[in-house]
């Protein structure tokens, strides 16, 4: 009988301890689990704030340098626009057809917008001031099709007009001229000249450009 008490006892005392060991390897997975779940949460932030102190650091890296650009541009812009004389040679405080400053002449050169009135106005006055009779100034105004073209990278974009005079020969090789001359680009595509007595009748089919303003995007970027 005591020797069965005495296993029993010895039984009792290996279940116990089992129990034990089985709760400790519990506690200690728990925790080994949990640990790695931690130091892998742990990792990932690190490694998100990393990428975000990258990001930030690039981006303010950037500004700085657009704010030098903007800087240069803004001297550069004051240089270009308060010359004694412009390009023309014009005086840039003047109303002449040479006159204004630099800024006015690039902008009647090559207009941001599709502004088909604006160039027939021009044309209409070249002619007149010269004294020509007109016939006609014609050509499309597409200025609702061109809304909304502003982009990064703008390219000059095409306005075909057409215009008819009256005058004699001379008059006729000075208008030519007068196009090729003119501040605004035109490329003539056809002439057609018509002589009737000592007045000749000439058509021209030409092109001029706009180029759209230029847009600036400012995006923002998420960082995973």
């Amino acid at each position: 009988m005591a020797k069965q008490a005495k296993q029993s006892q010895k039984r009792v005392e290996i279940n116990q301890t089992n129990a034990r060991m089985v709760s400790v390897l519990a506690i200690c997975s728990a925790v080994v689990a949990f640990s790695l779940v931690a130091s892998r949460s742990l990792l990932s932030q690190r490694s998100y704030q990393s990428r975000v102190i990258n990001e930030k650091e690039k981006a303010a890296l950037t500004l700085k340098v657009n704010a030098e650009a903007a800087k240069n541009l803004a001297k550069a812009y004051s240089a270009f626009v308060g010359t004694s004389s412009n390009v023309l040679d014009g005086n840039p405080a003047g109303t002449g057809e040479k006159d204004g400053d630099n800024a006015k002449i690039v902008l009647d050169a090559l207009p941001s917008k599709y502004d088909f009135p604006a160039l027939a106005s021009s044309l209409e006055k070249i002619l007149k001031d010269r004294n020509y009779k007109i016939n006609s100034i014609t050509g499309t105004d597409d200025e609702v099709n061109q809304l909304g073209t502003a982009s990064p990278n703008p390219e000059p974009v095409e306005m075909p007009f057409q215009i008819s005079v009256e005058g004699d020969y001379n008059s006729m090789k000075e208008l030519i001229s007068t196009l090729e001359r003119s501040v605004r680009p035109f490329v003539i595509q056809k002439l057609q000249m018509d002589a009737k007595d000592n007045s000749i009748n000439m058509t021209i089919s030409a092109k001029t450009f706009y180029q759209p303003a230029k847009s600036l995007t400012i995006t923002t970027k998420e960082i995973r």
